[in-house]
């Protein structure tokens, strides 16, 4: 049994390790497949062309396609003519996976407040949170009534090695604290994948998943602790624009009543190991 890995960027680099680590076969595909592991079966792929024949023994699918821009054209080539085309080949070689799981973001809740779970209507507002809730309606209907367990987790606010914004803004003097308090919500890196690695594993899984750690916080504390850890000076206070991550409390419960347990249930925990420079980014 295989499981084909598509656009394996960090993230999916980090999944498909641990898959390996488990003792499951992984094949990888990316535009240039020499950047990736030598433990993965590889193979340099374009989502814009012609896909390669995907091998029989292929039994699930991890979709982690990115963007190759921020621009809409870059995000509905990605998300949507990619994936398509994907499922498309699937269909073409005649495979019937076991599962397909399509790792997506939070930012299809656009700028809404408040409490989040798996049954928050999704209200995008901007053309990535718009694309990327197509993107997870298109995989749901493709495989509605299949013997295919189609899988979306919505992740927010990645953070890792290499993945260090909030730590560069506060040693460049450059973070400013939110003059009102303004909830975020984040997951490590490590977590992230962890988290895809054991939806793959558990037997029966609901078709939607948020991948939040344990604590949803004020951006201005996460911002005071950084300045404490790195020894800098506390931010100054002032206007901060809402950004696509807005200002709600994600919930996890249904991930973790499934038996998930996090690396990293805080910021805390988290960007401590970061600072401590543990964990690899890959390229």
């Amino acid at each position: 049994m295989t499981i084909l890995i598509v656009g394996c960027g960090d993230l999916g680099t980090e999944i498909g390790l641990r898959l390996v680590a488990s003792g499951q076969d992984v094949l990888a595909w990316r535009r240039n497949s020499e950047l990736l592991p030598h433990c993965f079966d590889r193979a340099s792929v374009d989502l814009a062309n012609e896909l390669p024949t995907i091998p029989q023994s292929v039994t699930t699918v991890v979709i982690t396609v990115a963007a190759s821009s921020h621009t809409e054209e870059a995000y509905r080539l990605a998300h949507i003519t990619g994936l398509t085309k994907v499922l498309d080949a699937l269909e073409r070689d005649h495979l019937v996976p076991e599962k397909v799981l399509l790792i997506s973001s939070t930012t299809v809740y656009g700028n809404t407040t408040g409490h989040v779970d798996e049954s928050t209507v999704a209200e995008p507002n901007s053309f990535s949170g718009r694309i990327t809730l197509q993107a997870e309606e298109n995989l749901h209907a493709r495989y509605a009534g299949t013997a295919t367990k189609s899988i979306v987790l919505r992740l927010s606010g990645i953070y890792g090695p290499g993945r260090t914004r909030l730590i560069d803004l506060v040693k460049n003097l450059g973070a400013v604290i939110p003059d009102s308090p303004r909830l975020t919500n984040r997951i490590h890196r490590d977590d992230a994948a962890a988290a895809a690695v054991h939806l793959l594993t558990i037997p029966s899984a609901d078709p939607l998943y948020l991948g939040v750690d344990d604590h949803p916080v004020d951006l201005g504390k996460v911002l005071r602790f950084l300045a404490r850890e790195l020894n800098s000076d506390e931010p100054p206070t002032g206007p901060v624009p809402i950004t696509r991550g807005g200002d709600k409390r994600c919930s996890n419960s249904l991930l973790k009543g499934t038996g998930f347990e996090f690396s990293y249930p805080s910021y805390i925990e988290g960007y401590r190991a970061l600072l401590q420079g543990i964990g690899t980014r890959h390229p």
